[in-house]
């Protein structure tokens, strides 16, 4: 009942792909446990150098022989002037203050030129390594780096939180599309136009995108159970991709402060904030949040604002202070649950299988 184009193309038992989440919290375990049990486990290789991208790939082969996938950042331009440099570091220093951490004087942010190589050598690695999947958030790669994964046989997936973004996705030769609702946890995957003209909830996004692409639709964004796995088929999705149910999981690499802050979240409780990373993502509301919200207009654009509050983010980790973490998590926590990834799916599954079961019965 639940195989599919998708399925078949991504050679795996259940229409279920694991989110990849940057940072720590797609570990080689929680990415083999996923492809084990039926689904597509993701590397998040958003952070990682392309040394430690070659790494986790092959820590992975060493767990699993069922096909998983990786995820990269599509580098794209970004402000860097100096002074929004400087004004953003006094403002964060107050935030080092309470921390408890030494201030910044001398900035090191990241150039246009640096990123670009880095997301070519993964790429590289990718090639090299013959992962089967390959996605890509916040754009488009270039057609010449399209070109190379594809004559290595290897499937691309591209992100769209618009109709307008998926046919663009589809003309430039991705295989499938990730429809990222309004609803997802942490970084939004626009590239044509600003977050706010881009927030379109996955009920109304999916069944649109189905209609005007003809490549598979992967729906992502507070989906954590079988009712929205269903209700993704239902829509016209031929998968999910589910990022916060795997996030709270046994085998994430989440803080287990991330973990905790997820799992006792409401739904209420879940805001977009640019002020950790310079580009809007959605998570649970805590103090840093709130102090820095008057000054998000000021920020710099991504990956610069992420450089500048990498230390705030790693002092709040080992103090394990939650109200200086990014905690993301998509709209739906209430739904999350501390259980293992095969777990996980396997109730996914079956809850899926007797609501489509009941819907076929009933026609």
């Amino acid at each position: 009942m639940l195989k599919n184009d998708l399925t078949r193309r991504l050679k795996i038992g259940y229409p279920i792909i694991q989110a990849p989440m940057a940072g720590g919290i797609t570990t080689p375990e929680l990415v083999a446990a996923v492809s084990n049990a039926g689904g597509l486990g993701m590397i998040g290789a958003g952070y990682l150098t392309a040394a430690q991208t070659k790494e986790q790939i092959r820590e992975i082969k060493q767990l699993t022989v069922n096909p998983f996938g990786i995820n990269f950042f599509v580098p794209g331009g970004f402000e860097a002037a100096n002074e929004k440099i400087t004004a953003a570091n006094d403002i964060l220093n107050r935030v080092r203050k309470q921390l408890k951490i030494e201030a910044k004087a001398e900035i090191e942010v990241p150039d246009l030129y640096s990123v670009q190589d880095q997301f070519l050598a993964q790429v590289q690695v990718a090639i090299e390594e013959k992962v089967p999947v390959c996605s890509f958030t916040f754009g488009i790669p270039s057609g010449k780096v399209i070109e190379r994964l594809k004559q290595n046989g290897i499937l691309l997936i591209g992100t769209a939180t618009t109709v307008d973004e998926a046919v663009e996705v589809e003309q430039a030769g991705m295989d499938m599309v990730v429809a990222q609702g309004s609803e997802a946890g942490g970084h939004r995957g626009n590239f044509l136009k600003d977050h706010e003209e881009s927030m379109i909830g996955l009920m109304s996004l999916v069944p649109q995108v189905a209609d005007n692409v003809r490549i598979p639709v992967i729906a992502a964004g507070g989906v954590m159970d079988g009712r929205g796995l269903a209700a993704a088929l239902c829509l016209g999705a031929k998968g999910v991709q589910m990022g916060t149910a795997f996030l709270a999981c046994k085998e994430s690499g989440a803080h287990q402060a991330h973990k905790e802050a997820v799992l006792h979240a409401k739904e209420d409780e879940l805001v977009l904030t640019r002020s950790f990373s310079g580009k809007w993502a959605r998570g649970v509301k805590n103090a840093f949040i709130s102090e820095m919200k008057p000054h998000e207009a000021l920020f710099p654009d991504y990956p610069v604002q992420n450089a500048l509050t990498q230390d705030i983010r790693k002092a709040a980790g080992k103090q394990n202070n939650r109200e200086f973490m990014s905690l993301w998590s998509g709209q739906s926590p209430r739904l999350a649950k501390h259980q293992t990834a095969k777990a996980l799916i396997d109730h996914v599954i079956k809850e899926a299988e007797e609501i489509m079961g009941k819907m076929s019965q009933s026609l």
